[in-house]
C-alpha cells in the first residue's frame, strides 16, 4: 500500500477517534463544566483507544500481538496528548482563541505526528 493511501485511511479511520475525542470534550466543557484543557484530555483518551483498535485493524494490518503494539501505541499516543494539551493551553488560554478552533490546530498536528511515528515504529513489521 502507498503512504499516500495509508494516511488517507488513517485520516478517514481518524475521523472516528476524534468524533469520540470531541463529542467528551464539548459534553465534558458544556455539561460538567470542566476546562477545555482538562476536557480536552479526557477526550484524547477516548479517542485514542477508537484510532488504536481501527489503525491495528485497517490503516496497518498489523500482525504484532497486542502486548508488543500497544505500548508503543500508548508511548506515541501520550506524545501527541501532550502536544494536544499544549497547543489547547496556548490556543485557548494565552492567545483566546475559541476552544474549538484551538482544537482543531491541535488535531491537524498530533495527526501528522501520529501517522508518521505510528508508521515507522508503532506498527512497523
Amino acid at each position: 500500500m502507498t503512504v499516500g493511501r495509508q494516511f488517507l485511511i488513517f485520516a478517514l479511520v481518524g475521523v472516528a477517534g476524534t468524533s469520540g475525542h470531541y463529542l467528551t470534550l464539548i459534553a465534558l466543557v458544556q455539561w460538567v463544566a470542566l476546562t477545555p484543557v482538562v476536557a480536552t484530555s479526557f477526550g484524547f483518551g477516548v479517542g485514542a483507544v477508537i484510532n488504536y483498535l481501527l489503525n491495528y485493524r485497517f490503516t496497518f494490518h498489523s500482525r504484532q500481538q497486542h502486548r508488543k503494539a500497544l505500548p508503543k501505541f500508548l508511548l506515541v499516543a501520550a506524545a501527541g496528548a501532550l502536544v494536544n494539551g499544549a497547543v489547547m493551553a496556548l490556543g485557548h488560554t494565552q492567545l483566546g482563541l475559541h476552544y474549538l478552533l484551538a482544537q482543531v490546530i491541535a488535531t491537524v498536528l498530533v495527526l501528522l505526528w501520529n501517522f508518521a511515528i505510528n508508521k515507522i515504529w508503532t506498527f512497523a513489521e
